[in-house]
């Protein structure tokens, strides 16, 4: 049972075949249908996930890391804490949030919170932006099983063909480059747009236009911490996990909170 709950922790989201825990055990798979049974329940009932067995020749499991609510709670309000301490605070009212989206135990619960909120809509693929969006797109992509693809800001020669767009930057009002290789993402894929960081929303437009050029479709989009100013955002529909509300630098004092919520204008 350790080995299963140990290969099924290392690839979530992937349906795992019945027979190969019958071969590893040289058991029936009555047997490892069982042991799985107990997997399951005390997952489930420690709010750490959810296992899904499905029948017929090609039966198997799949391993959801899925927090409970009180977890996802838990974690937000941690979250908080640490953006409100005062030395985080930057000149120009900017937080400093990288050592927090590039650790791997906060962006693995990042991560695993915004595959919870979008796993219903079924996405293909996670699509960001370099750079820092990277940690937390590639987490959530690993909580859904699922590959992510970065959108990059100059072309590269090793993606081979690609589509650019050009938008303007909700900050600087520069015109700004994005692009992705079209063997990156299909024509038919469904996208989760993932980003660390959202202020008007030109950058996740610029994602949002970018897929639709591709021929894609945008299933969701997920952000870890979005500005409460301005309310009307460049895309129509997200979900934030923290909302920045102000931040003083006079004071020292950053005002954050939980969001996890759909933000519609």
């Amino acid at each position: 049972m350790v080995y299963m709950m140990k290969l099924l922790a290392e690839r979530p989201g992937e349906v795992i075949p019945l027979q190969h825990f019958a071969e590893r055990f040289d058991a029936a798979k009555s047997t490892i249908s069982e042991d799985l049974a107990l997997v399951k329940e005390a997952l489930e009932a420690q709010g750490s996930g959810m296992v899904r067995t499905y029948t017929g020749a090609t039966g198997g499991v799949q391993y959801l890391p899925i927090p409970s609510p009180e977890e996802v709670r838990t974690t937000l309000e941690q979250l908080c804490t640490m953006l409100r301490d005062p030395s985080r605070i930057l000149p120009g009212g900017f937080i400093y949030m990288t050592d927090i989206i590039t650790d791997p135990v906060w962006s693995a619960r990042i991560g695993e919170i915004l595959a919870a909120r979008f796993h219903a809509a079924s996405p293909d693929v996670v699509l960001t932006l370099e750079t820092k969006g990277i940690p937390l797109a590639l987490m959530t992509a690993r909580a859904m099983g699922i590959p992510m693809v970065m959108a990059r800001r100059e072309g590269r020669v090793t993606e081979g063909p690609s589509v650019t767009i050009h938008y303007i930057s909700g900050s600087s009002r520069r015109i700004s480059t994005m692009t992705v290789g079209l063997r990156a993402l299909r024509r038919d894929a469904r996208v989760l747009i993932v980003d660390d960081f959202m202020k008007a929303g030109a950058t996740a437009r610029g994602m949002v236009d970018l897929v639709s050029e591709l021929g894609a479709t945008v299933v969701g989009v997920g952000i870890f911490v979005a500005t409460a100013e301005p309310q009307k955002k460049r895309v129509d529909e997200y979900v934030s996990l923290i909302t920045l509300i102000n931040v003083d630098e006079d004071a020292r004092q950053t005002e954050v909170r939980p969001a996890l919520t759909d933000n519609k204008e």
